[in-house]
């Protein structure tokens, strides 16, 4: 086992590979004096931006604080993986839900990604989108799970293929003797999360939309127009949004119950030789395997191998990040052996009990979305959406996702990662059958 430590947070970026590439780095003001909204979204991350960019597309005046950099938390953390699906098995929650709860969330899962599609080409966001994707079998269990999955997308209506690799097949994507088979589709893909999101900001912006950084928000006070409250200003307005996930803090105790930050971390090496990237990953897709605490890995468009993973519920990270990670990493490829390790960061994800996003209203006039587990960038976009639409009155696909219930960890954050983490452990124990 490795020692562990906390995360060392400042205002600006964590020092990331995406940080390093940013199109730009974003200066937006700090928030000071009092201002006015139709709406006002707490959070720069994915859900937050592409809410007040939904609602700003519908002619909202809309406003967004963040309390550091636009995609500073997860959003601009993350493997940039774009997987579609929300949440695991809404079959679990019929009583709530319905059948056409159940529907509409599968839907919105094939939807997800097309969100992203749209963004990407409605506002030119340069944030090396490409499709291409590959689940990876360690265990002979692990095919006979990827041959269902194949055939329950299609009775979900996803018009994208899933095909099924034998040994030597999945070789054609990913080069490693690690795997037994997989899962290879195009519906899935990958990007620069955080050159994403500075360019959904950027869209939101030109549409009028305004953007705080560098606020913290210290109260929210309800009311028939509540107000948003910064150390330097405030935001008076009909509608709140709060889209901080793990990074909200104790700002709405009800919400921070219902969450726990889990970490997980992320390395990405030195640029590769052309040869030596089509030896690994012939086929340039996003990679995961089905473990409860799986690997997850990429190339970026510079041809760095970006590698994840380690996710745990005490919240911190290893002491030796990159030598714990890069051991890892030769698991999968030993011909990576002696490749350098650029950059080595982690980040929170929000995790919920029941493995669902969060979806509600704390009263008529304040909505909020959180608890991802991990599988964010697709969702977010699409939660963010929903949500829009519910401000907007335009849909009814919020109520399939507000309707699921939810728990607050019990016994608070030191119990809940207790509790999770006997789990996990169960769950690793049962990854090794």
């Amino acid at each position: 086992m490795f020692g562990l430590r906390a995360l060392k947070e400042t205002q600006e970026h964590t020092h990331s590979f995406y940080a390093a590439s940013a199109n730009t780095a974003t200066a937006y003001p700090a928030l000071t004096g009092d201002k006015q909204a139709d709406v006002v979204v707490v959070g720069g991350g994915f859900s937050g931006v592409n809410t007040a960019l939904e609602l700003a597309e519908r002619g909202f005046d809309v406003a967004l604080i963040e309390a550091n950099r636009i995609g500073w938390g997860a959003t601009g953390r993350n493997g940039g993986q774009v997987i579609g699906g929300i949440g695991h098995t809404p079959e679990r929650f019929k009583k709530s839900i319905g059948e056409a709860g159940i529907r509409d969330i599968y839907q919105m899962g094939i939807e997800a990604r097309d969100v992203i599609r749209e963004r990407v080409e409605r506002y030119d966001i340069q944030c090396d989108l490409k499709w291409g994707y590959c689940d990876v079998a360690l265990k002979p269990r692990h095919m006979k799970q990827f041959a269902e999955w194949q055939a329950f997308e299609k009775t979900i209506g996803n018009p994208h293929p899933y095909t099924l690799l034998d040994r030597e097949e999945i070789k054609t994507y990913v080069n490693s003797d690690r795997y037994l088979g997989g899962l290879h589709n195009t519906a899935n893909g990958h990007l620069h999360p955080l050159n994403l999101c500075i360019g959904e900001a950027q869209a939101l912006n030109a549409l009028g939309g305004a953007i705080y950084e560098q606020s913290r928000v210290v109260v929210i006070e309800p009311g028939a127009l509540p107000v948003v409250r910064t150390e330097a200003g405030s935001i008076t307005a009909k509608t709140v949004v709060l889209a901080g996930n793990a990074y909200m803090g104790g700002l709405v105790p009800k919400l921070s119950k219902q969450v726990l930050p889990s970490a997980s971390s992320v390395i990405a090496t030195a640029p590769l030789s052309p040869e030596l990237a089509q030896q690994i990953l012939p086929g340039d897709v996003a990679v995961c395997d089905p473990r409860t605490a799986l690997d997850y890995f990429r190339l970026s468009a510079d041809r760095r191998l970006l590698f994840g993973g380690l996710s745990n519920y005490t919240g911190m990270e290893p002491k030796n990040l990159k030598g714990v990670m890069y051991k890892k990493m030769t698991q999968v490829f030993p011909e990576l052996e002696n490749t350098a390790i650029d950059y080595a960061w982690s980040g929170w994800i929000g995790i919920g009990i029941n493995r669902m996003p969060q979806l509600g209203q704390l009263s008529d006039n304040i909505h909020y979305i959180q608890a991802y587990s991990g599988h964010g960038v697709a969702p977010t976009h699409m939660m963010a959406r929903v949500t829009a639409e519910k401000i907007a009155g335009e849909s009814s696909r919020f109520e399939a996702m507000a309707n699921i219930p939810h728990m607050a960890f019990p016994g608070g954050p030191l119990l809940g990662r207790a509790i999770l983490a006997v789990g996990m452990t169960y769950y690793k124990a049962l990854d090794l059958l």
